[in-house]
């Protein structure tokens, strides 16, 4: 079990916090990925590596705003 992905030990509030470091990091690794694009500098593997942990950073967000989203029955 990894204690950084089971969220149902943790807090919401844990999780908001969480959920804000992820996307800012999400953020971040997005403009990292468009600057070693748009420069050159970058090579091909550094680029799909950064786009591996950004599509993984986006998962976590999208468990964790499942997690703290109430489900409504209308």
């Amino acid at each position: 079990m990894n204690a950084t992905t089971d969220l149902s030990m943790k807090t919401d509030d844990v999780l908001r916090v969480e959920l804000a470091v992820f996307k800012q990091e999400h953020r971040d690794l997005d403009q990292a990925i468009t600057a070693l694009v748009q420069s050159g500098t970058g090579d091909q593997l550094t680029i799909q590596r950064l786009k591996k942990q950004k599509l993984r950073l986006k998962d976590t967000i999208a468990r964790i705003e499942d997690r703290l989203t109430p489900d409504i029955i209308a």
